[in-house]
């Protein structure tokens, strides 16, 4: 599932590819902004994404994606 932060004062976003589910992702960005410590969440290649919880400015969460193979049409 795709994850995109928004980090205040940075044009850019930090994008991710995780594999913990939507709930997991939106309990940690939750926990992080409230509670004003990091948000800490892992992608699908094992790297640590570590972002501020009070410099958070929106978190966008994607659908998980099924990943198709073949070449038939849909």
């Amino acid at each position: 599932m795709d994850v995109k932060i928004g980090v205040r004062d940075v044009a850019g976003q930090v994008v991710l590819e995780s594999e913990q589910t939507p709930d997991e992702v939106a309990a940690a960005v939750a926990a992080a902004v409230e509670g004003g410590g990091l948000l800490t969440l892992t992608d699908d290649k094992g790297r640590l994404v570590i972002v501020p919880g009070p410099l958070i400015g929106y978190v966008e969460i994607g659908a998980p994606v099924e990943r198709r193979v073949g070449f038939g049409s849909i």
